[in-house]
């Protein structure tokens, strides 16, 4: 056999190693999984649902990524009394990437902070938010559960992060507001962007029979006009300690763990990590969807 032919052969086996170590790598990779959390209407405790969520996965010992999706009006810096230097509209800017903006919260859980009064971050453009969405696929920062807590309203930027996951969990409280909101959401989603699944979180009843009482509402007109399926997830009460753990800037599965509310996030917590990771895309932009992707 001639020097150059060994040659050939030595590369072509390399190149088979690197290719199977490739493989190998891509088979390691351990799947993230990605909650929307939305619900229409402003003031139904969607924030306070998300973040409770991701400190009890935390505590859970889970590696949990918040995004602050409500890129004109963030708050979820300041209800943890977390200093923010740098945020999504420098990583927009080109100034610095997703990594360099991650400010730590409460049982370690990791925090991606919006700006606050910028009216150019609300008016982003679909190529815009998904340029966003693409870019936590090139993160160096390893997590395993993203939640997205969106903005309030049913605006394009809601809209573009709520499909862009795998799970959309919808906050509503006993209110007619509440729930009209929250249908104008669903139809939304179900009708132009392929989204037919939703799980429901029953926020603020006054007992699990209220709770049950408002789902039942839900679904009463969901199964009457759309196409869609709803599965109550949680049932969290009424709770006076959630006020003060707002005013002392923690949230309530820290402040109060013992309280009722927090023992229903914590469930809600537990659950959580129970819901599969799809096993393939869902034909539209998603986050993280090289990994559903066959290779």
């Amino acid at each position: 056999m001639s020097r150059s032919n060994i040659i050939k052969g030595i590369k072509e086996v390399m190149l088979m190693a690197d290719q199977a170590s490739g493989l190998r790598k891509m088979q390691d990779l351990k799947k993230i999984k990605v909650i929307a959390v939305s619900g229409g209407k402003g003031g139904v405790g969607k924030t306070n649902v998300s973040l409770n969520t991701a400190i009890a996965l935390g505590q859970q010992g889970k590696r949990v990524l918040v995004l602050d999706a409500d890129l004109g009006l963030a708050n979820v810096d300041v209800m943890l009394g977390l200093r923010v230097k740098r945020n999504l509209a420098h990583v927009l800017s080109g100034e610095c990437e997703l990594d360099d903006i991650i400010i730590t919260g409460p049982s370690n859980i990791k925090i991606i902070p919006a700006t606050s009064g910028s009216q150019s971050m609300v008016d982003l453009t679909p190529s815009e938010h998904a340029g966003l969405i693409r870019a936590f696929s090139e993160m160096q920062t390893q997590f395993d559960i993203l939640i997205v807590d969106t903005a309030a309203g049913i605006s394009d930027m809601v809209l573009s992060f709520t499909r862009a996951a795998q799970d959309v969990m919808l906050v509503v409280c006993d209110e007619p507001t509440s729930i009209t909101d929250c249908y104008a959401l669903m139809k939304l989603l179900s009708r132009d962007h392929g989204v037919f699944k939703f799980k429901v979180v029953a926020n603020m009843v006054r007992s699990a029979n209220e709770g049950q009482q408002l789902f039942a509402k839900l679904t009463k007109v969901t199964d009457r006009f759309l196409d869609v399926a709803l599965e109550l997830v949680a049932v969290i009460p009424f709770d006076e300690n959630i006020r003060k753990s707002v005013r002392k800037q923690q949230v309530i599965v820290e402040a109060f763990p013992e309280s009722p509310a927090a023992q229903a996030l914590k469930g809600l917590a537990t659950k959580v990590t129970s819901w599969p990771i799809p096993k393939q895309a869902s034909g539209h932009l998603e986050f993280f969807i090289e990994q559903l992707l066959d290779y």
